[in-house]
């Protein structure tokens, strides 16, 4: 249903019908048949890569049993994909950073990460919602449009002046953040329960861009103390929320102002996408 997010039965579901002609798709576009891939896996080395987690169980088991189709029809092995690395290593290779601060921002996921003693560690998260989910409820309770994306019409009604900034709870916790109150607040704000605010500066706009201000000054903060404590001089952006470029802007002045970078990709590669998984099980 439109609004009400990913509905475990629904998505998968949606999965179900979609997938098949998906992978026809894949081979259209790469203009392959299924022939000419049997004759070429016959002589290569290769592997089918699949999202075996984190997320909703239902729509990846889908693709768990696709892949495993595929995999006796080839007779080829399967490499199993953790998502959130994926996001990372395509990250580092389309940006080409050799060794990021990360910070990972998603519908389901905000983390501070870095790679340290030959594996990521998470040395900062949330302790209860993402980012990308708060934005996505608070565009709910706005009731603006779904399309492309409710984050993505949040960042354009915070571009919208005149702006004024309203201030919200910033919970920050040591190296965590926490988003759930922050939410209950604002929204609590637009329903008109705080009698002393004025309700000419309750628009839209201001309510937006208050809030994608005050969560975005919280993940610089972390994602900063993570920068410092690992000697780190580039930050990698990477997952959905990763393409709003109040985020990219606000992450680029914290890095310049400790001489380094941020490593920011297109839209292609910061959402969820095949190349990922393919890419990370490869290597």
């Amino acid at each position: 249903m439109l609004g009400t997010g990913f509905m475990p039965r629904e998505t998968t579901e949606h999965h179900r019908s979609e997938i098949l002609g998906l992978v026809k798709a894949a081979l259209e576009e790469a203009k392959l048949s299924l022939e000419d891939m049997c004759i070429a896996l016959e002589y290569i080395e290769a592997v089918f890569c699949y999202t075996k987690g984190p997320g909703i169980g239902g729509p990846l088991s889908v693709g768990a049993v696709v892949v495993r189709t595929l995999s006796l029809l080839y007779n080829k092995p399967i490499v199993g994909v953790n998502h959130c690395i994926a996001h990372i290593e395509m990250g580092r290779v389309v940006t080409k950073s050799e060794n990021p601060t990360i910070l990972y921002v998603s519908g389901g996921n905000t983390q501070v990460i870095a790679y340290s003693q030959k594996r990521y560690r998470i040395f900062g998260e949330t302790v209860d919602m993402a980012v990308g989910n708060c934005l996505d409820r608070f565009a709910r309770v706005l009731k603006i449009s779904n399309d492309p994306s409710p984050g993505y019409n949040i960042e354009q009604l915070a571009k919208i002046p005149p702006l004024k900034y309203i201030e919200l709870p910033y919970v920050v916790k040591g190296m965590d953040v926490s988003f759930s109150g922050i939410l209950t607040y604002i929204s609590d704000l637009y329903a008109g329960k705080f009698p002393n605010t004025k309700p000419e500066d309750l628009t839209q706009s201001n309510l937006c861009f208050s809030l994608q201000e005050t969560v975005f000054a919280m993940l610089v903060e972390t994602t900063e103390r993570a920068m410092a404590h690992c000697g780190s001089k580039e930050v990698l952006l990477v997952g959905g929320v990763a393409c709003n470029l109040r985020l990219q802007e606000m992450m680029k002045v914290m890095a310049s102002e400790r001489g380094g970078t941020v490593c920011a990709m297109d839209d292609r590669y910061c959402i969820d996408n095949g190349a990922m998984i393919a890419y990370t099980g490869k290597i």
